[in-house]
């Protein structure tokens, strides 16, 4: 019921989402927009960032400039190389959970019926967009079938620079802790960040939409097997159980749906690879963000951090390609897609704000939930809206898997309540 409202909303609020229902068809077969050959020409233009400021950052180091160093540009090369050490005095306790006294139930009540609510408009309506523009074409009219958005990167840079934006203005308005790591390792996490964002945006052309959102809810299965092969860490039982439970409710809903019209095994491989190439690179944010939280930052100046290089490569990027001004003239002919693009990014942005409030509040174990729920409710949305079919079996195998989050997330309550080490929740600084 929440859904189909939901539904009514957005279509009255953009009445164009519905339109151009054409189903996702693959790429133009030129060899240069190739998804491969585009992700390979990405990689090289992060590279030529990457490297030299690599090799820049060992010879600082190598000279001992900590030591040696003077001038003008010192206090930059120290901030981005080396970093600063905290003191004491500059010491800001971070966001934590916390409860005041004259909180009443009710006042309590209505906080965590906003995160939800905030939570939920936000990323339902990222996820109705990020389909509408990467699957629908603009410009349609009776006697031309209009043409498609088709750069990935172009819609990344501006998630981030929005981003950027209202990190660094909550940063000016609000007393943070004295900045210590050296920036420069905010480049790692950036740069797996893009792209994880350029491959999620990227398999949309290949793959459905529920598809995507059922093999983000799938990513524990091979942290898990990272977890074991890697680190060589032990599982409780509950945990292979929920897993177990997991894959065969993908398993369930990949087998039991259909092909996409105009799709072909070709393109739900290619789609299959990118959403692989996604949990792959998202999975190495959250855990290179775990490690860059013990220089004792707050959530905030991580986004700032992270975005602040993911607009420095994803610029850097498209202006080699020459790919920056094509992306802004197609706005200029559609302000249509100029509007999905903003609306986009404002609603990326603003579910991080809300993600850091409901984690400070509530806790990760409720974010958890509301997040799991939105989920699903993603899932039957994009299905309302574009005409996604879902068998019997499917809707069941989609129910296994949200029922398997869930008891993920109760096991792990009660693990910590008996004082059990329970399995770490990955950073959700960057989602989306």
């Amino acid at each position: 019921m929440v859904a189909r409202w939901w539904a009514v909303v957005v279509l009255v609020a953009l009445p164009s989402l519905g339109a151009g229902g054409d189903t996702p068809e693959a790429p133009p077969e030129s060899w240069t927009q190739l998804w491969f050959f585009r992700f390979l020409v990405n990689a090289a233009g992060y590279a030529s960032f990457m490297v030299p400021g690599y090799l820049l950052v060992q010879y600082f180091k190598r000279r001992n400039y900590l030591e040696t160093g003077r001038g003008l540009c010192f206090p930059l090369v120290k901030a981005c190389v080396f970093g600063n050490e905290p003191k004491a005095s500059d010491e800001v306790p971070l966001a934590s959970r916390t409860e005041p006294a004259e909180t009443t139930p009710t006042w309590q009540a209505l906080k965590l019926l906003f995160c939800a609510v905030g939570l939920q408009a936000s990323y339902l309506t990222w996820g109705v967009l990020q389909e509408r523009v990467m699957t629908r074409s603009y410009g349609a009219t009776a006697t031309w079938a209009g043409e498609r958005f088709t750069d990935s990167q172009f819609l990344v840079l501006m998630n981030r620079v929005l981003a950027l934006i209202v990190a660094g203005l909550y940063c000016l308005l609000c007393k943070q802790p004295r900045h210590g790591a050296p920036m420069y390792r905010y480049s790692f996490a950036s740069l797996s960040n893009v792209l994880s964002s350029w491959c999620q945006y990227e398999a949309l052309k290949f793959v459905s939409f529920p598809t995507q959102v059922l093999a983000k809810a799938s990513k524990v299965i091979p942290v898990m097997l990272m977890g074991k092969l890697v680190s060589r860490r032990s599982y409780e039982h509950w945990e292979y159980l929920t897993a177990g439970l997991i894959s065969i409710g993908v398993s369930m809903f990949l087998l039991s749906s259909g092909p996409e019209p105009r799709s072909s095994p070709a393109t739900t491989l290619s789609g299959l690879i990118l959403l692989a190439g996604y949990i792959a690179f998202d999975s190495f944010t959250s855990n290179w963000q775990d490690a860059l939280f013990a220089y004792k930052m707050s959530s905030v100046q991580m986004m700032f951090g992270v975005n602040f290089f993911s607009c420095l490569f994803t610029v850097g990027s498209l202006l080699e390609q020459g790919a920056l001004l094509e992306g802004t003239r197609f706005m200029g002919r559609h302000s249509e897609f100029a509007a999905h693009a903003l609306l986009l990014s404002i609603c990326s942005a603003c579910g991080q704000l809300f993600i850091f409030y409901t984690i400070g509040q509530f806790g990760a174990a409720v974010f958890t939930i509301i997040m799991t729920l939105r989920q699903a409710f993603a899932i039957l949305l994009s299905c309302l809206l574009y005409g996604h079919t879902i068998t019997v079996v499917g809707g069941l195998g989609v129910a296994v898997v949200f029922a398997a989050l869930l008891l993920r997330v109760y096991a792990r309550g009660r693990l910590k309540q008996r004082g059990k080490k329970a399995v770490p929740i990955e950073s959700p600084v960057q989602k989306v």
